[in-house]
């Protein structure tokens, strides 16, 4: 009789860690799978640039300054590895685009244009999509990092070697307040 309560033990004991450790690898697959939606969505992104650049330079072929600009901080983007990477390309091809559409003001003929106001939405939709990937992204993570610090799956994310993951956090200019005038 003592024997079987024994194995009982042991089998629960195997299941809860079976359990606990599942419950980790879920949450780590959750915050790779937020991580590539945020990547779809630059990659969605840097796709769009060469159609923006190209329809600008019709128009503004002595801006080759700024069109060199964001063409390296497209480069950038494409080729940054992990969140903080990509964070700071990110940002880099931000400010690049506010510069292109900046320029853009300078030219009646170019905020006119079909296409260039297609790509500007398009620019604007990508970026709703990476704000809420980013959100999602971050929401996972928090998830991931809570549940391999809070007992008793801390015990297995140490033995196991799980490391907390890092958020996709905002620039130091994206927290600034935006000033508007009328």
């Amino acid at each position: 009789m003592p024997l079987i309560a024994i194995v009982i033990v042991l089998a629960l004991i195997v299941i809860l860690v079976l359990g606990l450790y599942n419950s980790i690898i879920s949450a780590k697959n959750k915050v790779s799978e937020a991580w590539s939606g945020i990547d779809i969505q630059l990659k969605r992104r840097t796709d769009l640039i060469p159609n923006l650049v190209e329809t600008v330079k019709g128009y503004a072929k002595h801006e080759k300054d700024v069109l060199e600009d964001v063409t390296k901080a497209r480069a950038s983007l494409m080729q940054a590895k992990g969140p903080q990477d990509s964070a700071v390309a990110n940002d880099q091809l931000t400010k690049t685009l506010k510069s292109l559409f900046a320029v853009a003001e300078n030219y009646p003929q170019l905020k006119a244009s079909d296409n260039f106001l297609d790509l500007q939405h398009q620019l604007g939709d990508t970026e709703d999509r990476i704000a809420y990937s980013r959100q999602y992204y971050n929401s996972s993570v928090l998830n991931f990092n809570t549940k391999i610090k809070t007992f008793p799956t801390v015990l297995l994310a140490g033995i196991f070697g799980f490391k907390e993951a890092e958020f996709f956090k905002a620039t130091e200019e994206e927290k600034e307040d935006i000033k508007v005038s009328f």
